[in-house]
C-alpha cells in the first residue's frame, strides 16, 4: 500500500469518529431537550337540568372538572389562560358557554385539577337535549405553553384538543374520564431523526 494512503486513511477515520460523536452528542440533546405536551381530560361533567331522578329543571348551571397532567420528568409547564368552550354537538351555532382558566404554572410530573362552571339558556338546552333525555355536546380546548427546561423557557407551543361528551338521562357520563385529543410529533421532525440515524449506521458500517 503507497505510503500516502495511510495518513488519507488515517484522516477519514478521524473525521467519521468526529461526525459519529456530533451525533451521538445532537441525539442525546434531542432526548434530553425533546417535550410532551400535557394530556388534557374531563373529570367531571354535571348538568343537574338533565338528572331526571332530581326533577330540578331550572338549575341550568354546567359543572365541569378539568384535569391537566405534566407528564414531564425534568421540565415544568407555563400555562397561558385555558380557553374552555362549549357548544351544541349537533348544530356547533348553538353556544352553550365559556370559561378560562387563568394562567398557572405546573411542576415536573404534577397534575392540575381546574374546576369551572357556566351557565347555560333554557332555549339552547332544549335544542341539545334528545327524547330519552341524553345529549351530546362538544367541548374544545384552547392554550399556549412554554416549558421550563433549567434555567430558560421555550417559545410557547399552541394546545388546542377536545371531545365529545354524551351526557346521560342523569347530567353526567358514564366513563371516569374524557381525553382530550392531543396531536402528535410531526412527521417531518420524525423524518429528520430518522435521516440522522441511518447515517450514523452508514458510517459505523464503512469504518
Amino acid at each position: 500500500m503507497p505510503q500516502g494512503q495511510q495518513p488519507r486513511r488515517g484522516w477519514c477515520r478521524c473525521c467519521c469518529n468526529l461526525i459519529f460523536s456530533l451525533g451521538l452528542t445532537s441525539l442525546f440533546m434531542w432526548l434530553n431537550l425533546r417535550t410532551s405536551n400535557p394530556k388534557c381530560s374531563i373529570q367531571d361533567f354535571y348538568l343537574p337540568a338533565l338528572n331526571k331522578s332530581l326533577k330540578s329543571p331550572h338549575n341550568t348551571t354546567l359543572y365541569f372538572t378539568l384535569k391537566l397532567v405534566n407528564t414531564n420528568t425534568d421540565k415544568g409547564v407555563y400555562y397561558d389562560p385555558v380557553n374552555f368552550t362549549i357548544v351544541n354537538k349537533a348544530n356547533a351555532t348553538d353556544y352553550i358557554g365559556n370559561y378560562v382558566v387563568p394562567k398557572f404554572y405546573q411542576g415536573h410530573k404534577k397534575k392540575a385539577r381546574k374546576h369551572g362552571s357556566v351557565k347555560v339558556d333554557k332555549r339552547v338546552l332544549s335544542r341539545v337535549v334528545f327524547s330519552d333525555g341524553t345529549a351530546i355536546f362538544r367541548v374544545d380546548l384552547a392554550t399556549a405553553v412554554r416549558f421550563k427546561i433549567m434555567a430558560w423557557k421555550t417559545k410557547r407551543h399552541r394546545i388546542r384538543v377536545g371531545a365529545d361528551v354524551m351526557v346521560n338521562d342523569h347530567g353526567t357520563f358514564n366513563e371516569k374520564n374524557i381525553k382530550l385529543s392531543q396531536a402528535t410529533m410531526s412527521v417531518r421532525f420524525c423524518r429528520e431523526v430518522g435521516v440522522l440515524l441511518n447515517f450514523l449506521v452508514f458510517v459505523l458500517l464503512n469504518l
